[in-house]
């Protein structure tokens, strides 16, 4: 499920009945938002859990739209884990995504393989399968729809399937994928469910590429594109510094939505803590104190200096990461 910014109707800052559903309506199925997209590809991209250089797990939180009660907050738990033949690899997804009265609650696993272009170029294929938990009470908050009464309609729930796929095409200095996170968009809910949800198929293309300006420091620009059909393309632009294999500082641009600044910090080997915070550029800044995001990667095996990670060459070779992929 896909968040899609829009202005705030009305002069009112409580979330009314229209406006959450008129945003429902507009979502997809699967993608929250999030501005760190950088360090959360296989939340997203089942081709991208087999490619890291070592197993790592994922835990995010968003706090969108600071101050306006209802306003969506995602939690996200995830795993990529590269397997030992080195060219597949296998993914958990869990993520509670709330919005309002509605909460929903994805579980998916991912399986990848990739294949050598060349002796620099990998192409993985990557899909995954699960399902959600969607939940709808109408007793949480208040709300103003005239002619209605919300808060006496039934609680929804609801589990249902999802299926997805990526493509994640790359070298050691930069990377494109292509993803839909759910096929599965046709008959899936009641016309009680789809009067709150309107599942619509989401399509997200990624890329970035690092260039190393000095012996300590690297710049990676990177972009994410997610569109829904029926609705305009939502982009999001982003350039990250590396400091020293430690620090990174970096900006983001959602187009016509948000600016954001980006900080992120790697504490020990394994251990790497990211923080972004958004700031509105359409109607809705007036209405809300930004959008904190928080990231916590746990790198399994990467302990002890980052020279220390073993792994091999496309052509099967023993070597050493000197730094960690900046990806």
């Amino acid at each position: 499920m896909g968040y899609k910014k829009h202005r705030l109707v009305g002069e009112k800052v409580s979330l009314m009945l229209v406006f959450l559903l008129g945003m429902l309506s507009a979502h997809g199925q699967k993608e929250p938002q999030y501005t760190q997209y950088m360090y959360n590809i296989g939340g997203f991209n089942p081709a991208y859990v087999g490619t890291t250089e070592t197993p790592e797990l994922t835990t995010m939180y968003r706090a969108q739209w600071l101050d306006i009660p209802g306003a969506p907050r995602t939690i996200r738990l995830g795993a990529n884990i590269p397997l030992s033949n080195e060219k597949m690899g296998i993914g958990v997804n869990v993520i509670n995504d709330a919005l309002g009265p509605l909460s929903n609650t994805f579980l998916d696993v991912a399986f990848s393989y990739q294949i050598n272009l060349s002796d620099e170029t990998k192409l993985s294929f990557g899909m995954d399968a699960g399902g959600s938990l969607l939940n709808v009470d109408f007793s949480k908050g208040t709300f103003e729809n005239p002619g209605e009464p919300v808060a006496a309609m039934e609680p929804i729930n609801n589990f249902y399937a999802t299926i997805g796929a990526g493509l994640f095409l790359y070298q050691e200095n930069w990377y494109v994928g292509v993803s839909i996170p759910n096929f599965l968009t046709d008959d899936i809910y009641n016309q009680e469910v789809a009067a709150v949800v309107e599942d619509k198929i989401h399509y997200n293309v990624i890329g970035g590429y690092v260039f190393d300006l000095s012996e300590n420091t690297k710049l990676k620009p990177a972009f994410l594109l997610n569109y829904v059909v029926g609705a305009p393309v939502n982009v999001n632009v982003s350039a990250n510094m590396l400091f020293n294999d430690r620090f990174t500082l970096g900006a983001a641009y959602s187009i016509e939505n948000a600016v954001s600044a980006l900080a992120g910090f790697q504490i020990t080997d394994p251990i790497f803590f990211g923080v972004s915070y958004d700031y509105n550029t359409n109607g809705l800044g007036q209405y809300n104190n930004g959008t904190p995001e928080f990231v916590l990667k746990y790198f399994i095996g990467r302990s002890g200096g980052s020279k220390n990670i073993n792994t091999k060459n496309i052509k099967g070779k023993p070597k050493q990461i000197d730094t960690p992929r900046f990806f």
